[in-house]
C-alpha cells in the first residue's frame, strides 16, 4: 500500500557489511604486502630506475664587428652544482662543501634555502669558474658528497679594460624581478642571461638552448649508468654594425676623459663606434661579481654603469644653434637677420652676455654659426618663440627616444609651453626662451639624439633610426627590426641646407671656433658647444671648481653635405667645444684614413698597383686672411702604399 515504508531484511544488511569488511581486509593485506613483505624488491627497483637530468649548458653566440672580427668570445670553465634529487640532508654537508670550495658555510646554507621551493630536479649552481684544486676536491669526494657535481660551461670573454663595455653590456644570473617580465618568463632561476647592452637586447638570439644528460642514480645519489643525452644548441653569432678599427680610434681619442663618443653612418643609421667614460670591466660579471664590487659600481658618483651615449641628458650648448638656424631659415627670419653684438644684450629686463666679452660686431647668420655668437641666437630665439623652436627640434627627434636597439635609452627634454604646463602646472615665460636659443635652460639631449638631429640637417632632412645590428643579418621573424631601415624625410629648403652646412664648414677654419681641430685635406663641417652645469655666479662662489666646469660638445661630419660619417663628442668638464672638436676630428681622420688607404678590392682582383688621380675641393683664407674661398685641385694616391694596421679582434680577444 502507498505510504507504507519498505524495510531492508536483516540478512541482506549483514551480507553487505561482511562484503565491505572483506574488501577492506584485502586492501589492508595488499598494502602490508607492498610495504613490508616486498619492500626490498621495490626499493631495489626504485634505485635502478631513478633518472637524473644533468644540464648541458649552451654556449652563448659570439659577437662580431661589421667585418666579422671577434669582439666577444667564450672560454671553457667548470661550475660546481648541488644536486637535490636524493634523500640526503644536503644542508648537513654545508660545512664540508664550503671548506672544499672556499665558500662561507652560511652562504651555502642561504643558497639552499633560497631554492627550497624550486623543483627538486633543478640543481643549484653553487660556484662558477671553479679552480683546479676545487675541481679535484669534488672528484675526490664523489662517494662522500654525491650531491656535489660539476658541469662544463662556456663563460663570456670580453675585451680588456672596459673596451666597448657599454655597448656590449654584460651577462648575469637572471633575477627574480626579471623572471616576472614577459621576455624572461620561460627561463629558470640560475640561468645566465644578458643584463645590459647588446647582450640584453639580443639575449634570445645569443642564448641558445640548453641540453641535458640523463644519468641513472641509486638512492644515495650515486651514478650507476647513463641513458643518453640531448645536445645543447649554441646561441647564434651576432654581427654588429660597429667598425672595430674606428671603435679603437674612438676609445683612444676619449682616453680617460669623462664623456661619450658616437659615430654613425648618417645615410643608413648604422652605429660605427660608441664609447662612454668612465667605463667598467664586464669580465667581472662573466662569473659572479661580489657584493662589494657591485656596491662600489652603483655608488660611484661618476656612474660607470651609465651609457652616456644614450643615457646622459645634458644641455647641448651651442650645438643647438644649428637647429635654431634651421628653424629661423624655415620661418623666413634668419636669412635676412643682422645683429650688432657688443658682448651682451638685454631681453625682458635682463641682460644676457655673449661668450666673447668684447662682442662679435655686425653678425649675419653665417658668421653667427662659425663664430657662435650668442647675441644673434638670443635675438633669433626672441623672434621665433618657444613653440616654433620646439616644433623644429621635435621634427628632428629631440625630446624623444631615437629608437636605437639598446636598452634603457632616455628621451631627453625639449621644452614648450604645453610641456611646462603638463609637467609643472605653470605657464611659460618669454624670458625662458632666450636661454633655450643657445642650448641652455630646460633643453637637454643625449649624444645619440643630438647626432641624429644634426645628421638629418647634413643630409637634407634624412632622419634615420640609429642601430647597432644590421637587421638584414638577423633571422627572419626574430624581432621586429623593419623599423631600423625606415627613413623619415624632414622637408628643408635646399638653399638653407647649403647655407648652413657651408657655414659649419668654416667652424674649423682660422675664423671659426675650433681652428685647432682642422685637418688638412679633409672636408669637415661641424659645430662646437659649451654648456654650463651651474650658473656662472654659483661657479664663482665655489672658486671655479673643476667639478663645475662646463661640458664641451662637438658634432662633426665629412664631407660637409651628404656625409659618409658623423661623430658626436661629449667631453664632460671639457670647458670649451674646441677640445671636443679635436677629439672628434681624430675619429673622423681614422675613418677617412681607412677609406683612403684600403681601397675596395674584388675577391678575384689582383693587388692594386700604381697611382690613381683624385680631385678634391676645400676652403682656404683669401689674400687678406679675413674670409675663406673655395678652392680645388687634383692629387695622386699611391695604391701600392701599405694600408694601416687593422685590428684582428677586440683588445684581449686575440
Amino acid at each position: 500500500m502507498f505510504g507504507r515504508d519498505e524495510k531492508v531484511s536483516a540478512i541482506r544488511l549483514t551480507a553487505v557489511q561482511y562484503l565491505i569488511l572483506a574488501i577492506l581486509l584485502i586492501l589492508a593485506y595488499r598494502l602490508w604486502q607492498l610495504q613490508v613483505m616486498q619492500s626490498n624488491i621495490y626499493a631495489s627497483l626504485a634505485e635502478k630506475n631513478r633518472i637524473r637530468n644533468v644540464p648541458i649548458l649552451a654556449p652563448r653566440g659570439k659577437i662580431l664587428d661589421r667585418e666579422g672580427r671577434t669582439i666577444v668570445d667564450n672560454y671553457p670553465s667548470f661550475s660546481a652544482l648541488l644536486l637535490r634529487d636524493s634523500n640526503r640532508d644536503i644542508a648537513a654537508d654545508a660545512d664540508l662543501i664550503a671548506e672544499g670550495l672556499h665558500l662561507d658555510p652560511n652562504e651555502v646554507r642561504a643558497r639552499i634555502r633560497h631554492f627550497a621551493n624550486s623543483p627538486q630536479y633543478q640543481p643549484i649552481f653553487l660556484k662558477e669558474d671553479i679552480t683546479p684544486d676545487e675541481l679535484a676536491f669534488i672528484e675526490a669526494h664523489r662517494n662522500e658528497l654525491p650531491e656535489l657535481d660539476t658541469i662544463m660551461a662556456h663563460r663570456r670573454l670580453y675585451p680588456r679594460k672596459g673596451f666597448m663595455a657599454h655597448l656590449i653590456g654584460y651577462v648575469g644570473e637572471v633575477s627574480e624581478d626579471m623572471l616576472n617580465q614577459p621576455q624572461f618568463e620561460l627561463y629558470n632561476p640560475g640561468d645566465v642571461v644578458g643584463i645590459s647592452g647588446v647582450e640584453r637586447e639580443y639575449n634570445a638570439l645569443l642564448m641558445g638552448q640548453n641540453g641535458s644528460r640523463q644519468a641513472v642514480v641509486d638512492s644515495h645519489g650515486r651514478e650507476i649508468g647513463h641513458l643518453g643525452e640531448t645536445e645543447a644548441v649554441p646561441g647564434k653569432t651576432l654581427r654588429l654594425t660597429v667598425d672595430l678599427d674606428l671603435q679603437i680610434a674612438a676609445e683612444e681619442a676619449l682616453g680617460d676623459k669623462n664623456g661619450a663618443i658616437v659615430a654613425m653612418n648618417p645615410q643608413s643609421g648604422e652605429i660605427l663606434a660608441m664609447v662612454s667614460r668612465p667605463t667598467f670591466d664586464p669580465n667581472d660579471f662573466a662569473v659572479h661579481i661580489s657584493r662589494e664590487e657591485w656596491n662600489h659600481l652603483v655608488t660611484d658618483p661618476e656612474k660607470p654603469l651609465l651609457n652616456k651615449a644614450i643615457q646622459a641628458q645634458l644641455a647641448p650648448g651651442s650645438t643647438f644653434k644649428i637647429i635654431m638656424s634651421l628653424a629661423g631659415w624655415e620661418e623666413g627670419i634668419a636669412q635676412t637677420m643682422h645683429v650688432h653684438c657688443s658682448g651682451s644684450a638685454e631681453f625682458y629686463g635682463r641682460r644676457f652676455g655673449c661668450w666673447v666679452k668684447t662682442g662679435h660686431g655686425d653678425v649675419n647668420l653665417e658668421k653667427a654659426i662659425y663664430q657662435s655668437c650668442d647675441v644673434f641666437f638670443y635675438t633669433l630665439a626672441e623672434k621665433l618663440g618657444i613653440d616654433r623652436i620646439a616644433k623644429y627640434a621635435t621634427m628632428l627627434g629631440l625630446g624623444q627616444k631615437t629608437g636605437i636597439d639598446l636598452p634603457n635609452e632616455v628621451s631627453g627634454v625639449m621644452p614648450s609651453e604645453e610641456w611646462k604646463i603638463r609637467n609643472f602646472k605653470q605657464k611659460w615665460f618669454a624670458g625662458e626662451t632666450i636661454s633655450v636659443g643657445i642650448g641652455q635652460g630646460a633643453v637637454a639631449t643625449t649624444p645619440v639624439q643630438l647626432m641624429r638631429a644634426i645628421a638629418a640637417i647634413s643630409t637634407d632632412g634624412r632622419l634615420v633610426i640609429p642601430h647597432v645590428v644590421n637587421p638584414d643579418l638577423l633571422p627572419k621573424g626574430f624581432v621586429q627590426v623593419s623599423r631600423y631601415t625606415q627613413v623619415k624625410m624632414v622637408p628643408f629648403d635646399q638653399n638653407g641646407w647649403t647655407y648652413i652646412t657651408d657655414a659649419m664648414g668654416r667652424v674649423l677654419l682660422p675664423e671659426g671656433t675650433a681652428p685647432s681641430a682642422h685637418i688638412p685635406g679633409i672636408d669637415i663641417a661641424g659645430k662646437t658647444g659649451s654648456a654650463q652645469v651651474v650658473s656662472l655666479a654659483t661657479r664663482a662662489r665655489f672658486k671655479n671648481s673643476d667639478a663645475l666646469a662646463q661640458n664641451g660638445w662637438f658634432v662633426g661630419f665629412t664631407p660637409r653635405r651628404n656625409p659618409d660619417v658623423i661623430v658626436c663628442v661629449l667631453f664632460q668638464g671639457g670647458e670649451h667645444g674646441k677640445l671636443a672638436a679635436r677629439i672628434t676630428t681624430q675619429v673622423i681622420k681614422a675613418y677617412v684614413d681607412k677609406q683612403r688607404r684600403t681601397p675596395p678590392k674584388m675577391a678575384d682582383q689582383a693587388e692594386p698597383k700604381g697611382k690613381i688621380e683624385m680631385s678634391a675641393l676645400w676652403t682656404e683664407p683669401d689674400e687678406n686672411g679675413a674670409e675663406s674661398k673655395l678652392s680645388g685641385g687634383r692629387f695622386l694616391i699611391d695604391l701600392a702604399s701599405k694600408p694601416p694596421k687593422l685590428a684582428t679582434a677586440a683588445p684581449g680577444i686575440e
